[in-house]
């Protein structure tokens, strides 16, 4: 009986329906959760915004050998935004897959059938249960021979508190705070005000570009980008030596901007206390330094992982990242972001918990680095290795691009240089496990 479960992939987002793509091809069962309306809602949210990957490494080759047989032609080079992500690739699959995909079901639980976390007799023979909030108020679960989590990253972004939690007033000022990348084409609600971006990332570099050129069109438009980091450092990426262009550019614009004076950089700055001026927003640090009033603020400080839903799934997760712990120490920024990291498949994504599989954005953890041809290459190895094709999930079959960067990206200290270890000396790190027992492999 177990042997007809199917396996239940956590989220319709690019690497959730990529892994039913697989599944579909080799004649796995599958099961889509997906908490919002449609595939890809999280995209959805940053449709206006264009990617840095070109077409060809935004397909995944299984999900294109289900879609040719419809007449679904692959879209030719560029760089889409998440829109055009969505409509000429995301939701045709999405339509492929079906009644394969069920749509308003939040997963708020992942267990085994009468097992907690404590128990151990009999727990890897017994089925996964998955406990789901429906859109309409019900609440059932289904059972499962195996669990992919693709749920990402995107509900839960980073504050602005520099230690990691909401700083002082940040709650109550939540109205006034962005978390996402907004739609800057709106450019009214933006011109001749003082925006602020709060992040060194690549949607922080997103967003001061698109502040840049309101700001170059309307001189009264002030801008201020807030790094907590001592230091410019590598904030600006690895420009004309990245491998992806479109990248690279990001930096080389960044820095055009900054250089001109349309963008105000404030470094050192790490957020303790935000209080609401009137309609306005006042960032004060932890240095006492307190800036300007601000009409908008942008807290681009990256995302974390959802693991509320795991705590009774026995993971083994790196302390710091909250990374699956085999992968942690290629995608860490506090150690190093020189070369590209290496491709993760099966082995490195597998968990205490047999047949659960942590991948996507959220296998990455804290981490930044993610790209969706990592995603593609991961589902591929995980689905291979629940099929049985361990040759196959073994084998590597995605050569990453080189960020053109080396040196840490994490904190810094007053003196640009990384906190906790340089981009090729890995220092040893700690691990954090959640629940009892070891690695199954």
């Amino acid at each position: 009986m177990e042997n007809e479960l199917p396996v239940v992939v956590i989220g319709a987002g690019p690497q959730g329906l990529a892994a039913a793509a697989h599944l579909v091809e080799r004649e796995q069962p599958v099961l889509v959760l997906e908490a919002g309306e449609s595939a890809a809602a999280a995209v959805a949210q940053w449709g206006h915004v264009r990617l840095f990957s070109e077409w060809g490494e935004l397909v995944d080759q299984a999900a294109a050998r289900m879609l040719e047989p419809t007449g679904w032609e692959r879209p030719p080079t560029g760089y889409p935004t998440g829109a055009q992500w969505i409509s000429r690739y995301l939701a045709p699959l999405a339509a492929e897959l079906g009644d394969r995909i069920r749509y308003g079901s939040r997963v708020v639980g992942v267990s085994r059938r009468g097992r907690d976390r404590l128990v151990d007799a009999g727990r890897a023979e017994q089925p996964f249960t998955v406990h789901i909030d429906a859109a309409d108020g019900a609440e059932y679960r289904v059972d499962a021979r195996a669990v992919i989590d693709a749920s990402g990253t995107w509900s839960t972004p980073n504050p602005a508190g520099a230690d990691g939690l909401p700083a002082l007033g940040e709650r109550a000022a939540a109205e006034l705070l962005d978390y996402r990348i907004p739609d800057y084409r709106a450019r009214t609600k933006y011109e001749g005000r003082h925006s602020v971006v709060v992040g060194s990332g690549h949607s922080a570099v997103t967003a001061v570009i698109a502040l840049g050129r309101i700001a170059r069109r309307d001189p009264a438009t002030k801008v201020t980008w807030v790094l907590r980091r001592g230091t410019v450092g590598n904030t600006f990426g690895g420009g004309v030596a990245d491998e992806l262009p479109a990248r690279g550019q990001l930096g080389i614009t960044a820095k055009e901007f900054v250089d001109t004076g349309l963008i105000d950089m404030v470094t050192g700055f790490r957020v303790e206390k935000i209080a609401r001026h009137g309609d306005q927003v006042l960032l004060t640090g932890e240095d006492g330094r307190t800036l300007a009033p601000a009409d908008h603020v942008a807290v681009l400080t990256g995302f974390r992982p959802d693991l509320s839903f795991l705590s009774e799934l026995r993971l083994e997760l790196d302390a710091t990242l909250q990374a699956p712990v085999r992968i942690a120490a290629e995608v860490d920024p506090n150690l190093h972001s020189c070369g590209s990291v290496a491709a993760t498949g099966a082995r490195d994504l597998a968990q205490p918990e047999p047949d659960f599989y942590l991948v996507g954005a959220k296998s990455y953890g804290r981490a930044p680095t993610f790209l969706a041809m990592t995603g593609y290459e991961q589902v591929r190895s995980v689905v291979a290795e629940l099929a049985g094709d361990h040759e196959a999930a073994a084998r590597v079959e995605l050569v990453l691009p080189d960020t053109g960067v080396c040196g840490g990206a994490g904190l810094f200290d007053s003196t640009g240089t990384a906190i906790g270890g340089s981009c090729c000396a890995l220092p040893e790190r700690q691990l954090v496990q959640i629940g009892r027992a070891p690695a199954s492999f």
